[in-house]
């Protein structure tokens, strides 16, 4: 286990001119495991040899991971389930989310809830309760920003912050801001949050992860060395299966291994993200953060699990053709449309079967989408099968825009059908997502996505506030706090 923080015993020239006065080598108290030790690396066999980087906190990148994000907020919403093994994910019959205590009796993402009962027989199962997520995934973001507003929304449950020339405004060390906004989050949330200071990205979601949960690693650049010695080089973030493989036909089994490869050798076997990884890996911060709001996709995907599974061909196209409207209206949100598109249909047994449709032009509309699928369902669906999800992908996305007036009128129809869309998304704006929608997706709606024990709703929507209705909501996930 790399020590992390024999070079951050004593204050060195480097450290004291970014104003860490060694902080950045130090424990922080909380948890950070490896940030001190022994020098030789790794219990006492010979070390990782010479640091990477002298440097301490060039930039300075925090990560921070909700612990068991999803179980941890029914936890805190709930106290009484605090200790108990809580599962998420009720309405799909498989494992969204669970808490450390479930995860500690061997409970793990995906697994089906039959399972679950055998492993932990006292284990709390609980609908997903995707509203109050995001409402508190968006508190979580602010907490952060209140410390600087370059803040990269990184998934629903972590963010990365660039705090990089905080320290004098802030009158704090970046280690020190670091523990801050780590108290603040697990205060106010009250569950934990796991989080790493490093001098980019790649190094910041290595220290996060250091000590889970609820820790706090410090990696300076000049101690990138000890951390990655012996780490799997699959374990580095943004290096999957297929490059892992051919690393390791390459003699390289860890992450140190490939950082300290001749940096031309790596260019001339690597296309530009690994090159990326390598350097970040050495300490350089080459991965910008992404502040802005997402402004494009390369596709668009929407799946729906329902249950209990159907072999009937009205109500399983019902619910691909809801995913479709689904798919269609981000899409217009974003101005783009749609080359191609790819459905599928998943079986009880969760073997899946698809098709690739192509477009005579790009298109937004759900209704020339579901017209063009129609056909192709026909010879996906067996009668004999029961299904339990279906989906789409849309691809080949380009900007949404009216094309040249032609003599056939089909301009001019497009134009029609593009007023139509945006009054009718002015409507689901106004009361609601499914308000409006399409014939064919009728059964989809008229029943329930999950019927018997599977269908029991998230508590924060069977209270709801005066005014509300299941699709006009306040943007209040529960009530958090006591009063005294």
């Amino acid at each position: 286990m790399p020590p992390g923080g024999a070079a951050g015993d004593q204050p060195t020239p480097e450290s004291r001119r970014h104003g860490d006065r060694g902080n950045a080598g130090r424990r922080s108290g909380r948890g950070s495991e490896g940030e001190r030790g022994d020098r030789s690396g790794q219990g006492g066999r010979r070390g990782p040899g010479k640091p990477l980087t002298i440097g301490s906190f060039p930039q300075a990148v925090i990560h921070i991971d909700a612990d068991a994000f999803f179980a941890s907020c029914e936890q805190s919403r709930n106290p009484k389930l605090k200790g108990l093994p809580v599962i998420t994910g009720k309405e799909r019959n498989i494992v969204a989310s669970m808490s450390y205590e479930a995860k500690a009796r061997g409970v793990v993402r995906a697994m089906r809830l039959s399972e679950v009962r055998r492993l932990c027989p006292d284990a709390v199962f609980l609908p997903s309760d995707y509203e109050t997520y995001s409402l508190l995934s968006n508190r979580f973001f602010g907490v952060v920003r209140r410390y600087t507003p370059e803040v990269e929304e990184y998934g629903i449950d972590e963010c990365f912050a660039d705090i990089t020339g905080m320290r004098r405004p802030l009158r704090m060390t970046y280690v020190r801001i670091a523990e801050a906004i780590k108290e603040d989050l697990d205060s106010a949330f009250g569950f934990t949050f796991s989080v790493g200071l490093a001098p980019n990205k790649t190094i910041a979601k290595i220290a996060s992860k250091w000590k889970k949960p609820s820790g706090l690693t410090v990696i300076p650049g000049r101690d990138i060395h000890r951390f990655i010695d012996g780490m799997p080089v699959e374990k580095v973030w943004g290096i999957g299966p297929q490059t892992t493989a051919y690393l390791n036909k390459l003699g390289i089994t860890t992450a140190l291994q490939f950082a300290r490869r001749d940096e031309m050798w790596v260019k001339q076997r690597f296309s530009k993200p690994f090159y990326e990884k390598w350097q970040e890996l050495n300490g350089r911060m080459v991965i910008p953060l992404e502040t802005g709001e997402k402004d494009t996709y390369a596709s668009i995907q929407k799946v729906k699990t329902f249950t209990p599974p159907s072999s009937d061909p009205e109500f399983v196209f019902a619910q691909l053709s809801k995913n479709v409207e689904n798919a269609t209206m981000k899409a217009r949100r974003y101005h783009l449309a749609a080359e191609r598109a790819i459905c599928f249909l998943k079986t009880q047994d969760f073997r899946g079967t698809g098709a690739e449709v192509r477009f005579s032009r790009p298109t937004a509309f759900p209704h020339e989408i579901i017209r063009a699928l129609t056909p192709v369902f026909g010879r996906l669906f067996k009668h004999s099968e029961e299904y339990r999800s279906t989906g789409i992908v849309l691809f080949k996305l380009s900007e949404d825009r009216i094309v040249q007036p032609d003599l056939f009128g089909v301009t001019a129809r497009i134009e029609r059908l593009a007023k139509v869309y945006e009054t009718v998304d002015g409507v689901r704006a106004k009361y609601g997502k499914h308000t409006l929608f399409l014939g064919s997706s009728f059964y989809a709606h008229k029943f329930g996505q999950h019927l018997g024990e599977r269908g029991d709703t998230p508590e924060r929507k069977d209270d709801l506030f005066k005014g509300e209705t299941a699709r006009q909501r306040l943007a209040i996930p529960m009530f958090m706090g006591k009063v005294k």
